[in-house]
């Protein structure tokens, strides 16, 4: 099948983010009341945008979910990231032979809030294949699992869902990709997370990001 689009996931995907964020999270919902491992919080919130967690994280913690709450955890989330984020191995290589493959029609299309996806974007030097072309589930009726956010860039780039490439490395991802009619690769460094990303849909998994080169001439 030739792609007419490739749709990037961006945490997990394009950036090494979700061991950082889930930190700062792990650590304000301990201090909440909430203790978790840093391998339970990764479980539960990987993925998900945390206000779509609001009534799991009140009743854990028996506290109201604030907006002086997210801000401050946006805040801590954000230092720690310009601190420490650094771009997934082969991301870079990865991004480059998709844009030639399908003649720059590319996106990302984030559960994330727009500023964090930016800023990451920048960071690790990705952001020029990207502007203007960058969709936050923030910023739909709904976020992942459902597939707005994908078929929004899927219409943004003038492509049907069906012809769309979409690149994930979660269940929600993937679950939101297939719900956009889209085909879905998986990036799946751990093994012992294929069963799920299979079962959800994911046609192909792939452990480096510098395979996708080869997978995507290929096809």
């Amino acid at each position: 099948m030739k792609f007419e689009a490739v749709l990037f996931d961006c945490d997990g995907v394009l950036v090494d983010s979700e061991p950082i964020t889930n930190g700062v999270l792990r650590d304000m919902l301990e201090e909440g009341g909430w203790p978790l491992t840093p391998d339970e919080c990764m479980r539960v919130f990987v993925g998900k945008a945390v206000r779509d967690e609001r009534l799991l994280i009140e009743a854990k913690t028996g506290r109201p979910l604030t907006e002086d709450w997210m801000a401050e955890f946006y805040a801590r989330r954000n230092r720690e990231l310009q601190a420490r984020l650094t771009a997934i191995a082969g991301a870079h290589e990865a991004v480059a032979a998709a844009h030639a493959h399908v003649a720059e029609r590319i996106a990302c299309a984030s559960g994330a809030d727009r500023f964090k996806v930016e800023m990451q974007l920048a960071q690790v030097g990705l952001m020029d294949y990207f502007a203007g072309r960058i969709f936050s589930g923030h910023e739909m009726p709904r976020s992942k699992p459902a597939p707005d956010v994908y078929l929004a860039a899927a219409r943004h780039l003038g492509a049907a869902g069906a012809r769309c490439l979409v690149i994930e490395d979660t269940t929600t991802g993937v679950t939101a990709g297939i719900a956009a009619g889209a085909t879905v690769w998986a990036y799946c460094p751990l093994p012992e997370h294929g069963p799920a990303l299979k079962q959800a849909g994911a046609s192909h998994l792939f452990a480096h990001m510098a395979e996708l080169p080869g997978l995507l001439a290929a096809v």
